[in-house]
């Protein structure tokens, strides 16, 4: 059995067993034992599995409390997703397969996996972290280990629209610092995916005892940080990836910086041209317009 009973999912179905009828608790079990193997299935790949119509499927999930099939396989992924190694991943992507246009899945999945956030994206939260974002107190921006590349492309972004930001390595015992003596409310956004990091559970915990305001941006629904998030914007994946999937927090990084920049106005160009002028004068950036170098 996998170990994929800690999860709230799959707890909620071993507490809803006995009210099923029982195709449906035949259907449960296997789900329980096998949620690897469930999770890839169609309706009627498991109908067949368990030896059940492709309607009783349809009444089970809809008897759970899912608003339909594709509603459970999502949930049933994150599960799966947040236990799988990197083995079981490795087995998952068919590396081994010959033939294979991998850029073709890749890209595919990527487009899936952004069309499923836009069609589901929580837009009232998303402003409510800008509106936080505008706020001239500093910001703290968290990631660790995958999730560090994510929060440092939205904390650097971010100081080209705005002052006083911070990014922080959660696997940095520093961070610990930071965090006690930043000025109270301070925006704490921590950056969390699958697997998540216990540095990050121990920072989102901070945050909160120390009163910050803790934005969390994850990939799942079962995100150890969510409880302690006073905000959160989660991205769940349709496919479940290799080592990580960028896109998706990557995309919600760039929005909450164009949104912030087109709330700024006249605040955001003084902010910009001292930036520019910072640049120029230390040489900081190639500039086509400047006189070659002499030759040697």
């Amino acid at each position: 059995m996998d170990n994929s009973l800690s999860h709230p999912v799959i707890r909620d179905l071993i507490g809803q067993l006995d009210s099923l009828t029982p195709k449906g608790r035949i259907l449960g079990n296997y789900i329980i034992h096998h949620p690897r193997k469930a999770v890839f299935m169609t309706t009627r790949e498991l109908a067949d599995t368990c030896g059940v119509s492709e309607a009783t499927v349809v009444r089970f999930v809809n008897q759970l409390g899912y608003g339909g099939y594709g509603e459970f396989l999502q949930a049933l992924r994150e599960v799966v997703d947040t236990e799988l190694t990197l083995i079981d991943r490795a087995g998952l992507s068919r590396l081994d397969s010959r033939g294979a246009d991998r850029l073709l899945k890749v890209v595919t999945e990527e487009m899936d996996n952004l069309k499923h956030f836009y069609d589901n994206a929580p837009v009232e939260v998303l402003g409510r972290i800008v509106d936080s974002l505008c706020d001239p107190r500093p910001v703290y921006v968290v990631g660790s280990r995958i999730s560090y590349t994510y929060a440092y492309y939205l904390g650097w972004s971010l100081t080209k629209v705005r002052a006083d930001v911070h990014i922080l390595r959660g696997s940095d015992s520093t961070t610990i610092d930071w965090l006690t003596i930043a000025p109270e409310p301070s925006l704490v956004i921590v950056i969390a995916t699958t697997r998540y990091p216990n540095e990050l559970i121990r920072v989102a915990k901070l945050a909160r005892r120390l009163e910050h305001t803790l934005a969390v941006i994850a990939d799942s629904s079962l995100c150890p940080l969510l409880p302690f998030a006073n905000l959160a914007v989660v991205a769940p994946l349709k496919h479940i990836p290799f080592i990580g999937s960028p896109t998706v927090i990557s995309c919600i990084a760039s929005y909450l910086v164009i949104e912030l920049a087109a709330r700024n106005g006249a605040q955001l160009q003084a902010h910009q041209e001292k930036l520019e002028r910072i640049y120029l004068e230390n040489d900081v950036l190639f500039n086509l317009k400047a006189e070659p170098p002499e030759p040697s």
